[in-house]
């Protein structure tokens, strides 16, 4: 059976048409500051590890290592997002591509973070093998994807709830399970482990009856979800891995 693809257009579509807000930042800034920290703590690379960004969009994250001092690239589906990166961060390097066909050698990066992009992949292999292809020995990766275990991200992200929104995401978009992307990396050939976040508040949803609901969720999200009997529901799947 041939593995489902992902439809690129789609995903260009999609992703062009945020950039005309000049903005695709779905976080708070302290959300987003505890990704990189994740990154950061989760990688142990040393400063000045030369790391890329897949999935960058407007460059938030690619900023923020930067500023933890790696010498970053950022890497994006959508060209319109990268020119928003580009006007907002001009010391830092952005290329147009697809994750699954880089343009970049073997053996170029000591570190890679997959932007919320795994989740976007009907079959995420040739993303974790072209992740494989780009990393040096001893390279470190960290991949963060909303949470299928998650009873919001369930309810209003996935297509078997009653109550699916699909105002917002792509068509490719689902939440994935832990054990499912730690299998795909680990076939790929990392050492891989599953983390889980939460406490990560939205400032941004697409649909504007979620938007009106969202203080509440990022209440529940950081009370209750941040609990550690509540670690395997948190919102956020953190997929670590190194390749040997």
């Amino acid at each position: 059976m041939t593995a489902p693809t992902q439809d690129k257009q789609k995903e260009i579509t999609f992703f062009d048409g945020h950039a005309a807000a000049d903005d695709y930042d779905v976080f708070t800034p302290e959300g987003n500051a505890r990704i990189v920290n994740a990154f950061v703590k989760l990688t142990a690379l040393p400063r000045g590890a030369r790391v890329i960004d897949l999935g960058c969009g407007s460059g938030t994250f690619t900023a923020l290592l930067a500023q933890a001092g790696y010498d970053c690239v950022g890497v994006d589906i959508s060209a319109k997002l990268l020119e928003v990166g580009r006007r907002k961060h001009p010391h830092i390097e952005f290329v147009a591509g697809d994750i699954e066909h880089l343009p970049f050698p073997a053996a170029s990066f000591d570190g890679v973070l997959l932007s919320g992009v795994v989740h976007h992949f009907p079959d995420p292999s040739p993303c974790a093998a072209e992740t494989f292809r780009l990393l040096r020995p001893d390279g470190r990766f960290l991949a963060f994807d909303p949470n299928r275990m998650n009873p919001f991200m369930w309810l209003y992200r996935d297509r078997a709830s009653p109550f699916y929104s699909s105002v917002g995401v792509t068509e490719n978009e689902r939440p994935v399970l832990a054990r499912e992307v730690r299998a795909v990396f680990a076939r790929a050939g990392f050492t891989v482990s599953s983390h889980y976040l939460a406490g990560l508040a939205y400032r941004y949803v697409a649909s504007r009856r979620a938007q009106l609901v969202l203080p509440i969720y990022n209440f529940i999200d950081s009370a209750i979800f941040g609990l550690p009997v509540m670690e395997r529901l948190r919102p956020f799947v953190l997929t670590a891995g190194a390749k040997g």
